[in-house]
């Protein structure tokens, strides 16, 4: 019997996928799996997207990259973060494509590299000037630039114009760099709010969504996204043991929570080591027998204890909803990320690698 673990629609990520694709057109779809496929499991969905017809897949590190190879995937896999010293023999041997952030690295790489323009996020990427860039390039001729690109910083923001000028920065760039005789067969920029709330005139070929995939798009006031998609996956925990107690009773560590009246608890099989934030101690909540239960007390290593008085009969061994629906009742990851003071990326990717992915149609 399973103590925790998620379910994964894999029809859910297929639609997804399908729904941002047929949004982005004439773009083509990069998918990104970084992240353990941002808590969903990289190789599996991996596999769906492949079935989709996607021909190109995005990973944070080499590593990532070697372990889709090793199970099996044959897309194209770009490297998006960087990488490390010794690490540039199996760029050749697995086939992965790198993100080259700086032009002192060039000499490093050999085949297909795509480039990236720091256009003010000021995070990765050259702010090399076309010239630069155009000797830099000349300079190593064993490398052949395949794709450019940039990287929004607010793109789900209307307030500020930061997006507009990074894209006017970036068609400079790209227009500077063509009247040199630097081309790429790919551009892009656009991740999911750049997709859901598209600016104009940005000229890319290929579009990263990751959180979009597994069913997530940011709201913004005002705007409404070009597509619609549903989160994949569930999170379960089973209940260990339900025990009453009384009013007044301190419950769990530092006896942070204090039961206002006589209370039946529930001690379920997660805790912060399985992806349960440490900050929805005494805030957060589950689904137990299809109502909400609040968590009572400090949320442990291993171990989380619920207020189940509104759901009596639940006994050991039933499963309760950390992330998912019952019912009526339903809790997302923007939902969690906005009561533990985070972001819904942080509370896919906290889910720890030993709950277990389970894929269901």
């Amino acid at each position: 019997m399973k103590r925790s673990w998620v379910e994964v629609s894999r029809s859910r990520i297929a639609a997804n996928y399908r729904a941002v694709r047929d949004a982005a057109r004439p773009a083509s779809v990069l998918g990104v799996v970084k992240a353990n496929a941002y808590g969903h499991g990289a190789p599996e969905v991996a596999r769906i997207l492949c079935d989709e017809g996607v021909e190109w897949l995005a990973v944070s590190s080499v590593t990532e990259g070697v372990a889709l190879r090793r199970a099996g995937i044959g897309a194209r896999i770009l490297v998006m973060a960087g990488v490390m010293q010794g690490e540039h023999a199996a760029l050749e041997e697995f086939r992965l494509t790198p993100v080259v952030h700086s032009l002192d690295e060039l000499p490093l790489f050999r085949g297909p590299v795509h480039l990236k323009l720091d256009t003010g996020l000021n995070r990765l990427g050259t702010l090399a000037g076309v010239e630069e860039i155009a000797i830099a390039l000349h300079g190593a001729p064993q490398v052949h630039l395949e794709g450019l690109l940039s990287h929004f910083a607010s793109a789900a923001n209307f307030i500020t114009r930061q997006t507009e000028d990074q894209i006017r920065i970036f068609e400079e760039r790209i227009a500077a760099l063509g009247s040199l005789g630097i081309h790429a067969h790919h551009l892009h920029l656009s991740s999911t709010n750049a997709i859901a709330y598209p600016r104009p005139a940005i000229t890319q070929t290929l579009v990263r969504p990751g959180h979009a995939i597994y069913g997530y798009v940011s709201t913004v006031r005002g705007h409404h996204s070009r597509f619609v998609v549903r989160p994949a996956l569930q999170w379960k925990a089973r209940i260990i043991t339900v025990k009453d107690v009384p009013a007044g009773a301190k419950v769990g560590y530092g006896g942070t929570h204090i039961t206002e009246a006589p209370a039946r608890l529930a001690v379920i099989a997660a805790g912060y080591a399985d992806g349960i934030s440490h900050r929805l101690s005494n805030k957060g909540k589950v689904i137990a027998g299809g109502r909400f239960a609040p968590i009572a007390g400090t949320v442990s290593m291993d171990l989380t204890s619920i207020d189940i008085t509104a759901s009596p009969n639940l006994r050991p061994g039933d499963p309760v909803t950390i992330l998912g629906r019952e019912g009526d009742c339903s809790l997302d990851a923007q939902q969690i990320a906005r009561t533990a003071g985070t972001i819904s990326y942080n509370v896919l990717c906290a889910i720890s690698s030993r709950v277990e992915r389970v894929y269901v149609d």
